[in-house]
């Protein structure tokens, strides 16, 4: 798989979150069948050349903290983002019992 491709299929998989919901690195990487892959996933999403159409603010770490972001704005504007959809962060944290997806197909 090509840099490209790899790119590609994260962005794909990022766009299938939907609103009021947040995936981890790692579930995207799973996703797309490289689950050890997590931080290259966030490398991708880091050069998202879409992100309206590709939400990568709904990307959060594993343990459920925002992680980062490279839109204007940084983490502020990810937050922002995430609770104008509904996903509320509580002590820089998401509850991932709540706001988990993670039915990729």
């Amino acid at each position: 798989m090509t840099e490209r491709e790899f790119s590609k299929s994260v962005y794909e998989a990022t766009s299938m979150i939907p609103r009021g919901k947040v995936a981890t690195y790692g579930a995207i990487a799973k996703a797309i069948g490289r689950p050890k892959a997590a931080r290259a996933v966030g490398q991708a999403l880091g050069a998202n050349p879409q992100p309206i159409v590709v939400p990568c603010h709904r990307v959060v770490r594993s343990d459920g903290t925002v992680g980062g972001y490279s839109g204007m704005g940084g983490v502020r504007t990810k937050a922002r983002l995430l609770d104008k959809e509904g996903v509320s962060i509580k002590a820089g944290s998401i509850d991932l019992g709540r706001f988990l997806f993670s039915e990729f197909e």
